[in-house]
């Protein structure tokens, strides 16, 4: 697994890299079983002017092959964050429950085929 954290327009935060990499944990642990390689970006990049931070998490696998991003005015890194991870974790699930139901329906129809 290779994992990326990249800090756009802004310097190295080693709190926040921390933090990151406690709440990848569980996109980790979900992806642990998946076939190599697979690759895990997170994009920080602060506003300049205001408080509207933009992360982005990118995660590319041989089965997936999906992108997460959030930025909000007013929010924290650590809120945004959140989110992203959450919402990453979320369509990892929706992914693997659509595969595994279009597995299970090829199956069935060649079973249905072979009946007629």
């Amino acid at each position: 697994m290779i994992k990326r954290i990249v800090f756009r327009h802004m310097e190295h935060s080693k709190v926040l890299e921390e933090y990151a990499n406690q709440q990848l944990a569980k996109v980790e642990h979900f992806l642990e079983n998946e076939p190599t390689p697979v690759y895990i970006d997170l994009i920080f990049e602060p506003s300049a002017v205001h408080e509207h931070h933009r992360v982005e998490l990118l995660v590319k696998s041989p089965h997936y092959d999906l992108v997460s991003h959030y930025e909000f005015t007013g929010t924290g890194f650590y809120d945004v964050i959140d989110r992203v991870i959450d919402t990453m974790y979320h369509e990892l699930h929706e992914k693997k429950r659509k595969n595994e139901d279009m597995r299970k329906m090829r199956g069935r129809h060649e079973e249905f085929k072979k009946q007629r």
